[in-house]
């Protein structure tokens, strides 16, 4: 789907220190881990409901 390699993500990292500056990319990181664990409980509830149905 993606081909995102190495060279890639530094780019990436690069232009968002520029954004966002480093003191706030640890709290930006903490916040994206907490959405990402919170879209994997949403379904994994999701998944337990469905199965309850059939």
């Amino acid at each position: 789907m993606f081909n995102i390699g190495m060279p890639e993500l530094l780019v990436i990292l690069v232009i968002v220190l520029l954004i966002f500056g480093a003191a706030r990319l640890p709290e930006i990181a903490r916040s994206f881990g907490k959405a990402i664990s919170e879209f994997k409980k949403a379904m994994k509830e999701d998944d337990s409901k469905d199965s309850k149905k059939e």
